[in-house]
């Protein structure tokens, strides 16, 4: 069964940091696009950062490029996403995901119908 775990989330204060955590299993890590997505209160569920493991290509939105970087640790089938600088708009629930590539290399974050597995995933509360 392919799973993805996340954990890390919290509540912290603006400008603070916090490092989410995304366990898979069941599936062959360098097979995948793992993508970090977030979804706050009524709004739509945003791409904000993607992995290729093999090759090690990362892709950001803008609205995270230069506070959060993604980093992925093949031995423990894990990806990370470092959040720094927090901002209240960065309040939202935040959802780990898989893309199937196989060998292809996939420009760009992918979009939620791309997506495979999901996690269940964990909050980020930013106060102000």
């Amino acid at each position: 069964e392919v799973q993805l775990v996340e954990s890390g989330g919290g509540f912290v204060q603006t400008g603070g940091s916090l490092r989410l955590s995304c366990a898979a299993s069941g599936l062959t890590f360098d097979d995948y696009i793992i993508v970090w997505f977030r979804q706050a209160p009524g709004k739509e569920r945003e791409g904000i950062s993607s992995i290729i493991n093999r090759g090690g290509y990362t892709s950001y939105a803008d609205s995270v490029k230069g506070r959060f970087t993604i980093s992925g640790d093949n031995a423990k089938n894990t990806v990370y996403l470092q959040m720094i600088s927090l901002k209240p708009e960065d309040t939202a629930v935040y959802y780990c995901a898989a893309m199937y590539v196989g060998t292809n290399v996939r420009i760009g974050v992918p979009t939620s119908d791309e997506i495979d597995v999901w996690g269940q995933g964990t909050q980020v509360t930013v106060s102000s």
